[in-house]
């Protein structure tokens, strides 16, 4: 019975991992860089916003990176007339359907739903599929409609895989081979995405850094009148029988 319970508990666990697929790396963001989250604004605007929008985020909003209005309207602001409003993006979702079978999706949390260590392991494994519409695959997300925006960047990869048989995705082995070079070193490439990716977890949550620490203050204050009320009880009731 008890060998029951224990397969029981772990069947979910089981599951999770045979369906893993394309291990994920660790995501090294930080959100406390400035110079990270400035250079991954930048990233953003150039490369991600033609398609995906962040609604919930105002170009306002960047001023909180150390940036001033002008060098936010001059180096960011593509698609808006006035700082206050959206970063919204700059394709018609109808004409982006029909070019890519679904319109691209608002990128506001797109990290608190997906994840850091997701993220930066999907920017960096897009790879040619002439099987595919776009001409791109990508390892994490198969068949994925989006193209590889960054490949100018990172250069043009071919996948292959070797061994994993149905339904054991985990044991699979990725090998890949470089077809063309990009403008950047591999280094150079993941310090990009590093910097997209941790601008992208600022943007799902921007008060995340200062709601951190009060919330370990307010904790450890709760901590301390916890020991005085415990205190006071005992010395309230020390009487009663």
């Amino acid at each position: 019975m008890k060998q029951l319970l224990i397969a029981l508990l772990l069947a979910p666990l089981a599951a999770l991992a045979a369906e893993e697929g394309y291990p994920l790396d660790h995501s090294p963001n930080d959100p406390r860089d400035i110079v990270s989250l400035q250079a991954g604004a930048r990233t953003y605007v150039n490369y991600c916003l033609g398609c995906h929008g962040m609604q919930f985020m105002r170009y306002s909003s960047l001023r909180a990176l150390e940036l001033n209005d002008a060098q936010i309207q001059d180096n960011l602001m593509f698609t808006a007339g006035k700082i206050g409003e959206p970063m919204k993006n700059g394709f018609d979702p109808k004409a982006a359907k029909a070019w890519f079978g679904v319109a691209p999706p608002d990128l506001s949390v797109v990290a608190r739903s997906r994840g850091a260590d997701w993220l930066y392991t999907y920017l960096r494994t897009f790879y040619r599929d002439p099987k595919s519409a776009t001409g791109w695959n990508n390892a994490v997300f198969s068949n994925v409609s989006m193209p590889h925006a960054l490949w100018t960047l990172q250069g043009q990869r071919r996948l292959e895989t070797v061994g994993g048989e149905e339904g054991e995705s985990h044991r699979m082995q990725y090998k890949w081979t470089e077809i063309s070079k990009g403008t950047q070193s591999p280094a150079e490439y993941d310090a990009t995405v590093r910097d997209l990716v941790n601008f992208l977890v600022y943007a799902g949550e921007p008060a995340a850094v200062e709601r951190k620490p009060i919330g370990i203050a307010v904790l450890f204050v709760l901590g301390v009148l916890f020991i005085f009320a415990y205190l006071l009880k005992k010395e309230y009731w020390k009487d009663v029988k």
